[in-house]
């Protein structure tokens, strides 16, 4: 779906998104008026056109623990267009969005005012399936090769995730097999490979594909996905203290998960049965262990949840401008913000830790060996 002005209605939105919406008062919590410096309900989009998805846990554990009390919010799944992140916040359609570093670079380059205000992904989460026994050991061996994507939007992920490893990317080959059917193409026959991401690696498991993988979480020195805002928001003060209260509660939710990751997939297994019988405890397990990987990155270097390393970010836009051509390549310190980080990180750390040490889980949750999946998790790394 193409975006070309702001006359795509809310209503629009939530036709397009239908079949997985889903906002605080279909779940029974109550509604306001308006979200407090917001016209109406705070609206945050997915890039993934669905929400039943481990992914977002940090949210599904706040909303059970009561971290986002007070808040209206909105929670979309979009679109599958790749695009459809950045370019719904950017014409009012959302509030906030979770895109790629590539999608999020092209929303820029495009003329978006976006920017960048909480950096969810602090390791690269991307990476690269081939069928068993057909991965590249070195991965300059991709040249020349084609590689599947959910959607044609995803090459500005692949492109700098190569081109930070020396790989010429004009010899590579982009295939769009379709959401949610490109690594069901790959296992097929087609192409030689196909995009992937922690969390994904799991989930495609449980449905039966079998793949082995170049993992950018073990070899990519990039960022991975960002929550952005139009850049006006963060002039309004009312707005600012709004999204400092939503990203406190989404900071909490990931510093639970750190304490009790079977009590996060279990929230979203309740928020999403579907989802729960499609994936075993232990799957949704490990699921979630791979994402939480990515998300808290090296925590020591960090300023706290959320918070952006400029360098990372810099890398990635200069790859970015290298392989289109551009002679000045977006600064990073322009479109990325650490301002809101110290306010989304001042919650009572030990508050949530008891919170987490006091969920219970089902008899089936509770009997998850947490330290062998652990043991386990990179077992599909080439």
């Amino acid at each position: 779906m193409t975006i070309t002005n702001n006359k795509l209605t809310r209503r629009r939105l939530l036709q397009v998104s239908a079949a997985g919406a889903v906002s605080f008062g279909a779940m029974g919590f109550p509604r306001f008026a308006q979200a407090e410096g917001y016209d109406g309900a705070f609206t945050w989009i997915s890039p993934r056109g669905t929400l039943e998805v481990l992914d977002d846990y940090p949210f599904w554990i706040g909303k059970k623990m009561g971290y986002f009390d007070g808040l209206d919010i909105d929670m979309q799944p979009g679109p599958s267009d790749g695009t459809a992140t950045a370019k719904f916040v950017d014409v009012g359609q959302a509030d906030m969005g979770f895109p790629s570093p590539g999608v999020f670079a092209f929303a820029l380059e495009n003329g978006m005012k976006l920017e960048s205000v909480y950096h969810m992904g602090a390791r690269d989460t991307f990476s690269l399936a081939f069928r068993k026994g057909e991965g590249v050991k070195d991965i300059k061996d991709i040249e020349g090769k084609t590689i599947l994507l959910g959607s044609a939007a995803w090459q500005p992920i692949v492109d700098p995730l190569l081109a930070a490893q020396g790989v010429d990317v004009s010899t590579i080959t982009y295939v769009e097999a379709g959401w949610p059917t490109w690594g069901t193409a790959l296992a097929a026959g087609q192409g030689d490979a196909a995009l992937s991401w922690e969390g994904l690696r799991a989930e495609w498991i449980s449905s039966g594909l079998e793949f082995e993988y170049w993992l950018g979480v073990q070899h990519s020195p990039l960022p991975a996905n960002t929550f952005a805002v139009r850049a006006a928001d963060l002039e309004d003060e009312d707005k600012k203290a709004f999204l400092v209260k939503f990203l406190r509660g989404w900071s909490m939710g990931l510093e639970f998960a750190e304490h009790n990751p079977r009590a996060a997939v279990e929230a979203v297994f309740d928020q999403f049965p579907t989802l729960g019988s499609n994936l075993s405890p232990e799957l949704g397990t490990a699921s979630i262990l791979q994402q939480m990987n990515v998300f808290r990155g090296d925590f020591d270097k960090r300023e706290g949840w959320g918070w952006h390393d400029m360098a990372s970010w810099q890398l990635f836009f200069d790859l970015i401008a290298q392989i289109s051509g551009d002679a000045e390549p977006i600064q990073a310190s322009k479109v990325c913000t650490n301002a809101l980080i110290p306010g989304a990180n001042d919650f009572d750390v030990e508050k949530v830790k008891a919170d987490a040490a006091a969920a219970t889980l089902s008899p089936e949750m509770a009997a998850v060996d947490i330290e062998a999946i652990r043991a386990t998790m990179f077992d599909q790394a080439i």
